[in-house]
């Protein structure tokens, strides 16, 4: 949540919600005057399967932290709680190369190795509120498993000229493209974020996403 202009808060965000999880809620959000700018998938083949769904509102942060309650309450009803674990699982990834390869430092959060990069580069703005990388202007990469056997998934934020030159270098490297939308409407520039997907080595899957890195920030306003 970040301040625009009149004094009003902006608010973005996303939700992870199950498929049947996702009418109910976005019928809530829209009957308490969020919008709902995007509804997609982060994976593959996954199961059960897992929806994002992108919220906006503007407002006095009170009020918009009201209206997101009745769709936050229809989370997670009914669903089986996950066994507790005594500690955090292990990994085995070499962080250190990953980090290497890609030219900045992530960060470890249990088994989850995450690299997350801003787009300094583009002045945002959303109703007059500066959109940063806290606010979701930012690409990132989550590293999971071994070194030799490794899955990451992440997104990346273009510009609309960066869009086929990344995708190019994604799929060059054998990342597959999981989706391809919108976060954000009436901002400008236009951003355009897409989520993709991939297995294998974990530096072979450090340079692909390296690749699409290098397609990033290249002069386009």
């Amino acid at each position: 949540m970040t301040k625009g202009d009149g004094r009003e808060d902006v608010m973005m965000g996303d939700l992870v919600l199950l498929q049947e999880e996702v009418n109910p809620v976005m019928s809530a959000l829209l009957d308490n005057g969020l919008e709902v700018t995007a509804l997609h998938n982060h994976f593959f083949w996954e199961n059960p399967r897992i929806y994002y769904m992108h919220i906006h509102g503007h407002g006095k942060a009170v009020d918009l932290a009201e209206h997101i309650k009745p769709g936050l309450a229809l989370i997670g009803k009914g669903q089986p709680s996950p066994p507790a674990t005594s500690s955090a699982p292990k990994t085995s990834l070499d962080t250190a190369q990953i980090a290497r390869i890609v030219g900045h430092d992530g960060e470890q959060t249990g088994a989850v190795y995450k690299i997350t990069i801003g787009r300094d580069d583009i002045n945002l703005k959303e109703m007059g509120a500066s959109i940063t990388s806290r606010m979701g202007l930012n690409t990132w990469a989550a590293f999971y498993g071994s070194n030799e056997d490794a899955a990451i998934a992440g997104d990346v934020a273009m510009l609309e000229s960066e869009v086929t030159p990344t995708l190019k270098a994604l799929r060059s490297h054998g990342l597959d493209v999981v989706a391809i939308h919108h976060h954000m409407i009436e901002t400008q520039p236009v951003i355009i974020f897409l989520h993709y997907w991939g297995r294998g080595p974990a530096p072979q899957l450090a340079q692909g996403f390296k690749a699409a890195l290098d397609q990033l920030g290249k002069g386009g306003k």
